[in-house]
């Protein structure tokens, strides 16, 4: 029976790619936190209970939670705090997106109409709260305080980051140092969190809960290092990039490098044009074709290579694991992802 288990296995895990494979290890994980997370999505007022329906089936890829599991099982076996934990990260990372339409003016959210736009901004914001609320009520419920305070740094900083990043945007006067802090507190921190709670709750280890959060930052920076450079790349149904920061006047690492490495009337008029021509189609391809051709779509690779090496060779400390192997394989695909 074993041995028809194990051939079983890897005929399945053959027939799988890329984010399947990473979920195998989990796969019983990932089941039970649906429904851990469907049941949170659930409210007696009829309104609400639309909205969060709504919410839920629209759904991403949930990497969060993966990640949060993944951390637990390579520090011990799974349990219900793992769950409590993958649930609590997910509800904190869905009423940021609700919040985030809100604050860029969204319409759209993975192809769908955002809440923002079916429900206005005034329900979108008391949704986002809702969510938020339920999360940290969860943990509170089960008395796990070292949830509590995960989240609630990393609730700190989020905010911190997004509000940088607005302050930023209207000045045009970010450097590398700005834009690192901006993606470790707004992004990063919480991919970070996920690998740190997921840990915390088959440990009380702190100094391997700091060395998984500190991991999770590096591997978090990298992910929002490649949403950046999808900026630049050809994608989607038009198989054009969006040039969307552009659009909103963020300057990201592709961009930064360029008006880094451009004279001082080159770097002008670039940011003249963001400035004043930031909705002109014509003058947004442009931009996007100017930071190709000078490298920072390159620089930026690279860069992005660089954090998720270094997260990798920092998960490399740790014993040989199935767990080990899904999170490395993980981390490979938040930067080849193509979408």
């Amino acid at each position: 029976m074993t041995i028809f288990f194990l051939l079983f296995y890897r005929l399945r895990k053959m027939k799988m790619s890329g984010i399947d494979k990473i979920k195998l290890p989990i796969d019983t994980e990932l089941k039970e936190f649906e429904k851990y997370f469907r049941d949170s999505l659930k409210s007696d007022i009829p309104l609400l209970g639309t909205i969060l329906n709504y919410i839920y089936r629209t759904k991403g890829k949930q990497l969060r939670p993966m990640f949060v599991f993944l951390s637990a099982r390579l520090h011990g076996e799974t349990n219900e705090n793992s769950q409590l934990a993958a649930c609590s990260v997910e509800l904190l990372h869905t009423a940021t997106l609700v919040h985030d339409d809100v604050v860029d003016e969204a319409y759209e959210r993975r192809g769908f109409y955002s809440v923002k736009a079916l429900w206005r901004n005034k329900l979108a914001v008391l949704v986002g709260d809702y969510i938020l609320a339920k999360g940290l009520l969860l943990t509170l419920e089960k008395k796990c305080y070292r949830f509590l305070h995960l989240i609630s740094r990393a609730v700190e900083d989020m905010s911190e980051g997004e509000i940088l990043q607005m302050k930023k945007s209207r000045r045009l006067d970010i450097d590398d140092e700005t834009y690192f802090e901006i993606i470790r507190k707004k992004t990063a921190s919480l991919i970070a969190t996920s690998m740190a709670i997921g840990t915390a709750s088959v440990t009380d280890n702190d100094e391997i809960i700091e060395e998984m959060y500190r991991i999770g930052q590096d591997a978090g920076i990298a992910f929002q290092i490649k949403d950046d450079i999808f900026d630049y790349q050809d994608k989607g149904v038009i198989g054009k990039p969006t040039g969307n920061d552009i659009k909103e006047k963020k300057i990201t690492l592709p961009l930064l490098y360029v008006l880094k490495n451009s004279d001082s009337a080159e770097k002008r008029r670039i940011l003249r044009l963001i400035k004043r021509k930031n909705k002109n189609s014509a003058t947004v391809r442009e931009l996007v074709q100017l930071v190709v051709d000078k490298g920072g779509v390159e620089h930026a690779t690279q860069k992005m290579n660089e954090f998720i090496n270094k997260a990798i060779t920092a998960l490399n400390q740790f014993p040989e694991s199935e767990a080990k192997s899904a999170l490395i394989e993980l981390m490979n695909y938040i930067t080849t992802r193509k979408k």
